[in-house]
C-alpha cells in the first residue's frame, strides 16, 4: 500500500510540474532570431562612381565651388528622367562611421561613394542625389574624415556650399531639399544639420536611419542631451521619417517625448538584424513606406524653417 500510495504522489507531481511548465515561459528559450537582409533580394544597384562630366543617369565625382583640387569631393547623380530645366528635389546624404564592420557581415566604409539611401528611396527617377563626405585636414588640404565629424565647420561649410551649387546649377529645387543618413550621418542630420540656423534653414525633411542625436552619449563634444535639445529645437515641426533596425525605435521613441518637443516624426521599425543600409535597395513594405512618405511631406505647402 506505502508502494502504491508514493506512486500516486509522484505522478501528481509530475502532472504538476508539468502543468507549471505550460504557464512558466522556459528560462532557456532564445528569442526567435531576426530575419538577414540578405535573405531578401535586391532589385536595385547603385551605380559606380564616374569620373565624367554630370549626365542623367551617371553618378559621378564632384567638387563643391571654392574646394576645387582641396583633396575632398561628393558624388553627384542626375536622375534618368532629368532635363536642363528640371526642378527637382534634392536628396542629401551623409555616411556612416568607416572600420565598422559587425557578425553578420555588415560593412561600412565612412566614404560618399558607399552611400545607398537616397539611391534606394528615389529608385533613380525623380531627385537630385549628393553624398557627401565630412571633412578634415589632410596632406592635400583636405581630406574625407572616416568617423565623425572631422572639422565641424568646414564640413557644415562644404555642405552648405554643395547644396546651392546642385540648386543653382543642377535644378534642384531649394524649398525641397532633403537630409539624408545612416548610423552617423543619421545622427549628423540633428548634430550637424541643426547645429546652427544657417544649415539648419536647408531642410524641409530629414530621414534618419539607425541612431538619433542625443539618445545616447558619444565619443564627441556636445553629443550629451541638453547640447541635442538645443539642436532639435531648430526642428521646428519640420517631418523626420526615423527608422531602426530590429524594431528598435523606442528608445528615440522615449528621448523625444521627454524632450518636451512637439514634433512630425514617423518611426518605423525595420525588422532586420542587420546595421546596414542596404534594405532601400529591396521591395520592402519599408521602402514603400518611404517613399509613399516623402511624395507626401514634399508635396505639402512648406512652413517656416
Amino acid at each position: 500500500m506505502r508502494r502504491i500510495f508514493f506512486s500516486h504522489v509522484r505522478q501528481g507531481v509530475l502532472t504538476a510540474l508539468a502543468c507549471l511548465r505550460l504557464l512558466i515561459p522556459d528560462a532557456q528559450a532564445q528569442p526567435t532570431p531576426l530575419p538577414d537582409l540578405g535573405s531578401v533580394p535586391a532589385d536595385l544597384v547603385v551605380p559606380a562612381v564616374e569620373t565624367a562630366e554630370p549626365a542623367p543617369g551617371r553618378r559621378v565625382w564632384h567638387q563643391a565651388p571654392g574646394w576645387e583640387n582641396r583633396g575632398v569631393r561628393h558624388t553627384l547623380y542626375l536622375p534618368t528622367d532629368w532635363q536642363p530645366d528640371s526642378r527637382l528635389p534634392v536628396l542629401v546624404e551623409w555616411p556612416g562611421n568607416g572600420g565598422y564592420r559587425n557578425a553578420y557581415g555588415d560593412t561600412c566604409d565612412g566614404l560618399p561613394e558607399g552611400c545607398r539611401l537616397g539611391y534606394g528611396a528615389s529608385g533613380g527617377r525623380g531627385f537630385l542625389w549628393l553624398c557627401l563626405p565630412f571633412v578634415e585636414p589632410g596632406p592635400d588640404g583636405w581630406q574625407p574624415a572616416i568617423r565623425w565629424w572631422g572639422d565641424l565647420e568646414s564640413s557644415k561649410r562644404y555642405c552648405r556650399d554643395a547644396v546651392r551649387e546642385a540648386c543653382e546649377r543642377f535644378g534642384g529645387d531649394p524649398d525641397r531639399v532633403v537630409l539624408c543618413g545612416f548610423s552617423r550621418g543619421s545622427i549628423a542630420c540633428n548634430h550637424l544639420g541643426l547645429h546652427d540656423d544657417a544649415i539648419a534653414g536647408l531642410w524641409r525633411a530629414f530621414v534618419c536611419h539607425s541612431h538619433y542625436d542625443g539618445v545616447r552619449i558619444w565619443p564627441y563634444p556636445d553629443s550629451d542631451r541638453a547640447a541635442a535639445l538645443q539642436r532639435l529645437a531648430r526642428l521646428r515641426g519640420r517631418p523626420q521619417f526615423i527608422i531602426q533596425e530590429g524594431g528598435g525605435t523606442a528608445a528615440t521613441k522615449a528621448w523625444l517625448r521627454a524632450s518636451g518637443m512637439k514634433g512630425d516624426w514617423t518611426f518605423v521599425p525595420l525588422p532586420f538584424r542587420n546595421h546596414s543600409d542596404a534594405w532601400v535597395l529591396r521591395d520592402l513594405p519599408e521602402r514603400r513606406q518611404l517613399r509613399a512618405w516623402l511624395a507626401r511631406v514634399l508635396a505639402e505647402p512648406t512652413s517656416g524653417r
